[in-house]
């Protein structure tokens, strides 16, 4: 059985920019990650620019999506709905939902639900590239003072889309509605800017 991991996002809003609802999110890079399924406890984290191939790469696309349902589309790089900007923290997506877009039940419901505080997580979806085509995209290191734990690092990913979740691994995770008035400016650190 595939784990699911579940990641949390640090500052997310929605923005009203020229008449379009946009979603602005964050997810953390060097964020441990502990996943569980059926009994087994496994801890992740993923490195910064382990999504550089898929951000990079001009013909590929990564589509944002309600809990990992490709019927349940929100924006997509191709379609130029769907930008990023990647630091050493923090990958940072902005999703801008297409003219008439909103009127999707799927999409008033994701609106509603990020502004109730009832989804606060997002969920990469990514496979690891074969072992002979890049050798350290994962590696497997212990846990500091914890004695036979060990944690997968992912520095070298195809992701593919990234959705929105209601548990986010990560308990201090913060999801917010706020309008774009009160929006504070962006962190000043350089950036990585690959927006379609």
């Amino acid at each position: 059985m595939d784990f699911q991991p579940v990641y949390s996002l640090d500052g997310l809003e929605v923005r009203q920019q020229n008449k379009r609802p946009t979603i602005v999110g964050r997810f953390p890079y060097n964020a441990l990650a502990v996943l569980s399924d059926r009994g087994t406890v496994r801890k992740e984290t993923i490195k910064p620019g382990a999504f550089d191939y898929a951000l990079k790469d001009p013909a590929r696309d990564v589509n944002l999506l309600v809990g990992h349902s490709f019927d349940k589309p929100v924006a997509s790089k191709l379609s130029g709905t769907l930008g990023f900007n990647d630091t050493e923290d923090f990958l940072e997506f902005i999703a801008t939902i297409p003219e008439g877009a909103e009127r999707a039940t799927h999409i008033t419901d994701l609106l509603i639900m990020l502004g109730s505080g009832l989804i606060k997580g997002i969920s990469p979806g990514f496979r690891v590239p074969p072992k002979d085509v890049v050798p350290n995209a994962e590696k497997l290191i212990p846990e500091p003072g914890n004695a036979g734990v060990m944690i997968r690092v992912l520095a070298q990913l195809l992701l593919y889309e990234l959705s929105f979740v209601t548990r986010p691994a990560y308990e201090a995770s913060q999801a917010e509605l706020r309008s774009l008035r009160n929006v504070e400016t962006r962190p000043t650190r350089p950036m990585r800017r690959f927006l379609p």
